[in-house]
């Protein structure tokens, strides 16, 4: 009798399993195959357009360790990366806290808010090149017109503006869907515990860091872990703004792999490059989840 129940428990878990092949098929062939392909590229020296390839196991990773321009990209990264998941997480929650206050226009506040995630990122480049366009652009004239600047700057070829300017654009391009989320959090705490808390004397600034803050500790992290590795892959919007330049002041490592692999031709390089920052986000990833469950026991 144990023997047939166990066997009806595995023709049970059988059906499952086979039900979802369909959808982890696409996953292991689009996903899964090509980065295993890509770790096992990067142990050789396979070059575009090479006629054999050889392998030479961790000698990509040793010039790696000596490499300026990556330890350099990794830098400017880091900074790219900081700064925009810092920066979109305090503005979306003022900005979310702004949307919860239900004050007078919040439909039109809320279309804005949302608006830079409706456009294709190719246009939101375009558009941002335009504004920081050092004679035409709309920035350069604002500014010369209020008298905060004698004369135009190149935003966007200046070694001193190029990676704030682009980070700007970082934060704006990302700021929705943080607002949203942080909005969720807010929408979900009760309000019988403000209401308790303003009895109590607690002003707006009480409320906040003694209620709302420790509450929305969950949704802050969660949203900012997910854009820090978010963020830490991106490329199309700075390649469209600057594509890494001048100087590589913004080159991130995406760009930095990007040019190894498809301006110099180095794809095994650049493979070995793509599993460093897949590690990279792999220990972010670890750390993240290994501080959500120790919430979740109360460690």
């Amino acid at each position: 009798m144990i023997a047939a129940r166990r066997r009806g428990r595995g023709a049970g878990l059988a059906i499952p399993l086979w039900l979802l092949v369909p959808a982890l098929l696409p996953v292991f062939l689009l996903s899964i195959l090509p980065l295993l392909q890509g770790v096992a590229m990067g142990f050789t020296d396979y070059e575009l357009g090479a006629r054999e390839t050889n392998f030479i196991g961790f000698d990509n990773y040793r010039y790696m360790l000596g490499d300026r321009q990556f330890w350099r990209s990794f830098q400017v990264g880091g900074i790219w990366t900081v700064a925009v998941t810092v920066g979109e997480v305090v503005l979306g929650l003022m900005l979310a806290m702004l949307l919860n206050a239900k004050l007078p226009g919040q439909t039109l506040a809320r279309i804005l808010v949302l608006a830079p995630w409706a456009i294709p990122p190719v246009i939101k480049g375009l558009m941002w090149r335009l504004i920081y366009h050092p004679d035409a652009g709309a920035l350069n004239g604002a500014l010369l017109a209020v008298g905060l600047i004698d004369r135009p700057i190149h935003w966007l070829t200046s070694f001193t503006w190029a990676l704030p300017a682009v980070i700007v654009v970082g934060i704006w391009a990302s700021l929705p869907t943080t607002t949203v989320v942080l909005l969720a959090g807010l929408q979900s705490i009760p309000g019988e515990v403000r209401e308790a808390a303003a009895i109590d004397g607690a002003g707006a600034w009480g409320q906040f860091r003694h209620v709302t803050l420790p509450l929305m500790k969950p949704v802050i992290l969660s949203i900012a872990a997910l854009q820090f590795m978010w963020n830490f892959n991106s490329f199309g919007l700075v390649f469209i703004l600057t594509e890494g330049g001048p100087a590589g002041s913004t080159r991130l490592p995406m760009l930095f792999a990007y040019e190894e692999a498809f301006a110099f031709g180095n794809l095994a390089y650049a493979s070995a490059l793509g599993t460093v920052m897949v590690l990279v986000i792999g220990f972010a990833l670890v750390a993240y989840m290994r501080t959500q469950f120790r919430e979740a026991q109360g460690v």
